[in-house]
């Protein structure tokens, strides 16, 4: 009898070659209820829109984003300038664009520090149970305890102001999150017969956590992971509008928002088009996580 070596759940005809095929098309039917779902394949647009110009930003700024002109002070939307200058004369599609690769920086690795350290404080933690749950538990609440934005503010005020910090602190603000939501996806996972089959055969817990408890969560992982970026991008915007993130002259839409406040009636789209940039990106990243939940919530897959 062949044991859980090579392909998960074969142990016993857990799972059976007529099983594999329903579970290949699982996907499929995932990916078709995700595009029923207008809503979610509008935030799917704008997520793909997002990570386009994020990448292609160099190439498409039409005007340097740092470049001042003194004649052009607060001047509107015109066809040289198509989202006008702001109060030093900077274009400001120009520096929007370059603060799209810069947002998107902050948000990758912003998600990647809070998945990374996340998931693997309450993988174990859900899958020891006990003591060390115990303490996973009240470490949590602890930092549940604290707003996202207060707790990031408290991260920058040690470590200090900058690029760095921000992506330290929004990524820290996340570490809660993704532990609860794998500490309780583990904790239902782990007591599955798979579970148990794999222990009969003697695969390690370490095994056992990664090759088939873990994969099961992955779905309700990636939808946190999506909804957690949308949440990034308004802490690190939170924090250069308060002067505690990315510094000026550095074209980040917080920054540029809380640099346009003060000419909201001689100049409003200098505060405008920034502050509309962080709502759309923002829209889209939940419209698409709430359609990714729909899509792989296990009620809906009949």
């Amino acid at each position: 009898m062949r044991g859980l070596r090579g392909k998960p759940f074969s142990l016993l005809n857990m799972e059976s070659q007529e099983k594999s095929i329903p579970e290949k098309r699982q996907w499929r039917l995932t990916w078709a209820r995700l595009m029923r779902n207008r809503m979610s394949m509008i935030g799917l647009g704008i997520v793909v829109l997002f990570f386009l110009t994020a990448l292609g930003a160099p190439y498409l700024v039409p005007h340097d984003p740092l470049k001042q002109n003194l004649n052009l002070v607060g001047a509107g939307p015109s066809k040289e300038h198509w989202l006008g200058c702001d109060q030093v004369g900077r274009d400001v599609l120009s520096r929007l664009l370059w603060g799209t690769a810069l947002t998107l920086k902050i948000g990758v690795f912003s998600v990647l520090i809070g998945l990374g350290i996340g998931t693997i404080i309450g993988a174990v933690g859900g899958y020891y149970g006990g003591k060390i749950d115990s303490v996973v538990v009240f470490v949590t609440d602890v930092l549940f305890s604290f707003p996202g934005l207060l707790l990031a503010i408290a991260i920058v005020a040690a470590i200090g102001v900058g690029l760095t910090a921000v992506i330290i602190a929004a990524g820290a603000s996340s570490i809660p999150q993704f532990i609860r939501i794998t500490r309780s996806s583990f904790v239902s996972e782990k007591a599955r017969d798979y579970v148990t089959a794999a222990r009969a055969v003697g695969e390690s817990n370490r095994s056992i956590i990664l090759r088939y408890i873990l994969p099961n969560c992955f779905p309700t992982i990636v939808v946190l992971l999506t909804i957690r970026v949308a949440a990034i991008i308004l802490i690190a915007s939170g924090l250069s509008f308060l002067g505690l993130g990315v510094q000026p002259p550095t074209p980040e839409w917080g920054a540029m928002l809380a640099e346009g406040r003060g000419y909201l009636q001689k100049a409003p789209h200098v505060a405008l088009f920034p502050g509309f940039a962080i709502m759309v990106v923002t829209l889209g990243f939940n419209l698409l996580g709430d359609g990714l939940r729909d899509a792989l919530d296990p009620r809906m897959k009949i």
